[in-house]
This record gives C-alpha cells, sequence and structure tokens, in this order.
C-alpha cells in the first residue's frame, strides 16, 4: 500500500522549501493557511517532470494529452463518461480561466452570483473585471440554499433585463466548507439556472478531493447543465500549485462559446504544467487513495483536537478539500466582513489573534464575504505531528486570553 504522503516530511525539511505557505510568516509560525499541501510530489508526477527536463522538453504546450487524461479519471473515478477532448481547451489556471469563462457568458457590468461566504479570489477575480458580484449565502449548514439561490437569480434577471448577462459561479466542492454539493442539489441548481437564463461557471478544482462519506458530482453531468462551463486541474489534489495549468471544459451546448475563447489564453499555462497534470490525472490514483486516507485520518483527528481543546469553537465536519471552517464567534472577536475584495494574507478578528498569541497561522474567515466574520479556515493537509501542536498552541493561547483581547 502506498504509504501516507502527509507523514513523509519533517517540519525541517518543510521549512526548507521557498513557496508562500511556509516562507510568508516568521519561522517560528505554523503555517495552516494557504492551500498548499505539505507532501512530496506523487512519484509518476515527479518522474515525468524529470523526464522533460532530462531532455529539455521546456518550450510552448501543445496537444491533447491533459485533456485525455482528465477525460479518463472522470470515467474511471467519477463514471463521467462524456468528456469530449474537442470541448475543452487548457488555461493558465483554474483563477485564470475563470475570468476567460465569465468573459464568454457575461459582459462588462454584468452579475456574476456567489455563494458567500466563498473562496476570497472569486471576488477579487470578477470585480477586477468589471463584472458585478452579488451573494445568494449559503444556508446555516454551510450548503446551497435553493430558495436564496432562486430569490437570488430573480433579482439578478430582473436587473439585468431580458437580454443582461447574468452568470453563477458555483464553487463545486465548496471552499471553504469542505461541502460536497450532492446531485439533487446541482439539479436543483440547473434548473433555477435555466429558468432564470443565467449561466453557470462550476469551480471543480477540488473535485479529486472528496473524502469517505460523500461523493464528488460533476456539474456537467447534471441534466440541464448542457450550456455550462467547468474547470479543472490538479493543483489541489496533487499540490501542483507552482506548476500551473488547467482544464476548461464546455457542456455541449456551450462548445460555441468555448471556441470564441482567444487563442493566446491557451499560450499562458505551462508546458512542464500540463505535463504533471496530465500524469496525476492518469498514472498518480494510488498515490491519490493514499492522500485521502490520510486527510480522513486528520479530519477525525481534527473533530477531536477542536472538541478538546477549543472550547467555544465548532464546526461542521468537512465532506471533501483539505480546509476545515472553524466558528470562532462565540469567543467575541467582534470582526466585521471584508469591504470589497480582500486577500487570503489579510488578517482579522481570530485570525489575528491565533497568529499574534499562538503563532499559528489560518486564514481569515472575513475575506470570504458575508457569513465569514469570524470564522477562520484550516488546512489540515499536513501531518498529524503538526495539526497536534498547532491546536495545542491554539487552545493554550485561549485559555491564556486576557479580558478585552
Amino acid at each position: 500500500m502506498t504509504p501516507n504522503p502527509l507523514e513523509e516530511l519533517t517540519v525541517e525539511q518543510l521549512r526548507a522549501r521557498t513557496s508562500m505557505k511556509w516562507r510568508a510568516r516568521p519561522p517560528d509560525v505554523l503555517p495552516l493557511w494557504v492551500a498548499e499541501m505539505d507532501v512530496k510530489l506523487a512519484p509518476t508526477v515527479a518522474d515525468a517532470l524529470h523526464r522533460a527536463v532530462d531532455i529539455g522538453d521546456t518550450g510552448y504546450p501543445y496537444g491533447t494529452a491533459f485533456a485525455e487524461a482528465v477525460s479518463e479519471f472522470a470515467s474511471r473515478r467519477w463514471q463521467w463518461h462524456t468528456v469530449e477532448v474537442d470541448h475543452t481547451a487548457i488555461v493558465p489556471d483554474v483563477m485564470l480561466g475563470v475570468v476567460e469563462m465569465l468573459r464568454l457568458v457575461t459582459e462588462r457590468g454584468n452579475t456574476v452570483v456567489v455563494n458567500s461566504p466563498v473562496y476570497p479570489p472569486f471576488y477579487a477575480f470578477v470585480s477586477h473585471d468589471g463584472r458585478r458580484v452579488i451573494e445568494a449565502p449559503l444556508g446555516w449548514d454551510g450548503r446551497i440554499d435553493l430558495g436564496v439561490l432562486e430569490e437570488t437569480f430573480a433579482r439578478a434577471r430582473a436587473a439585468a433585463g431580458p437580454s443582461g448577462g447574468v452568470a453563477y459561479l458555483l464553487c463545486n466542492p465548496h471552499n471553504p466548507t469542505g461541502s460536497v454539493h450532492t446531485r439533487d442539489e446541482l439539479s436543483g441548481v440547473a434548473d433555477r439556472a435555466r429558468r432564470f437564463g443565467v449561466r453557470v461557471v462550476s469551480d471543480e478544482i477540488h473535485g479529486p478531493l472528496v473524502l469517505p462519506g460523500a461523493r464528488f458530482t460533476p456539474y456537467l453531468s447534471v441534466p440541464g447543465a448542457e450550456d455550462a462551463l467547468a474547470l479543472t486541474s490538479a493543483t489541489k489534489a496533487w499540490n501542483l500549485c507552482g506548476v500551473k495549468a488547467a482544464l476548461a471544459i464546455a457542456g455541449p451546448e456551450a462548445v460555441g462559446d468555448l471556441r470564441r475563447m482567444p487563442e493566446e489564453v491557451s499560450h499562458g499555462p505551462s508546458h512542464l504544467g500540463a505535463i504533471a497534470h496530465a500524469a496525476a490525472f492518469r498514472s498518480a490514483d494510488d498515490w491519490l487513495d493514499a492522500l485521502l486516507r490520510g486527510l480522513d485520518a486528520n479530519r477525525t483527528l481534527l473533530d477531536e483536537l477542536v472538541a478538546e481543546l477549543l472550547p467555544g469553537v465548532s464546526y461542521q465536519r468537512p465532506q471533501g478539500t483539505y480546509l476545515a471552517w472553524l466558528d470562532c464567534r462565540d469567543l467575541g472577536f467582534g470582526e466585521q466582513a471584508a469591504e470589497g475584495p480582500a486577500v487570503v494574507s489579510d488578517l482579522s478578528g481570530p485570525a489575528r489573534f491565533f497568529l499574534d498569541q499562538a503563532r499559528v497561522a489560518l486564514t481569515s474567515g472575513h475575506a470570504f464575504g458575508s457569513g465569514g466574520a469570524g470564522h477562520v479556515r484550516v488546512n489540515f493537509a499536513t501531518s498529524q505531528a503538526i495539526l497536534r501542536e498547532a491546536l495545542s498552541r491554539m487552545g493554550q493561547a485561549l485559555q491564556h486570553r486576557g479580558p478585552g483581547c
């Protein structure tokens, strides 16, 4: 059996890294914030990159190997057998792909609906490209509230008029709550999007990271989603943030839209990125399965540590991703939601407290839009030793917290 990738590296080895997670904070800080995993590369991915480097294969990306690998993976893992290679396009990464997909179905000044709290770049990238973000807040359970979504679609459509563009940027699975949308929920989304003339763009970067007890449903596999667009990548599941590439996939009624994407967009991905991502989707299932077992064990450990060490903090067990959404509102930090787009390094409320007092870096909930204030997002894709130490530090900081802090 493939060993747990999360238990292969020591803190000393991790601190030798030069990427954001381990270098953006001082050396005494344990980083459980930005979405990098504390793992080595999957061996088949490392081999593919080594082969390319050895022969100097570092030119411009070309061919359909990435799309073919995604199609095979989707059929093998999700029983989604209709990913047509000629209905895809390579893009630089998921968020730049989101921007390009939204440009195909909306104009500047049009509305894009998101489910708050949600990944902060949804706000930043969309608003910086001249679209107006409006929120359809998640329900109390951290899931899509179809009633709220319908009301929001209706308001957006009324404001846009019959010919104005309205899009819905779906996070599937959802970041930060870790909710994995069910087929019934996504069918409800598709029904409402059709009725109100809303075009759906689904960010499915965490799709391979669904933990035991849940099942991933690609949005384009749901009846009614034929005019939608989706994006996927190996970035999160195989820790390839620094080797960028992503794949845009069109539903059968959106193929014409995807073909309008400027050709130069496909020149942006890294050729090494495309090689690495193709190798991940095609040949790294065993490594992914070992990772998922490790994440499931860490999820259970986190359940225990939060209950034992963080009185006043609650959270709903994530079904997917390696992110946990901790509700710290009862701790009384009085945090307010961010005004305008925020970045993941912005800190406020409990995240600021845990960094200053516990030397643990978390992602501040206020950056995730309405409903995020008073929360922190924890990246639990690390070793159990680091996870225990971080939660212990946080618990001790709460014990010593003085009045007015």
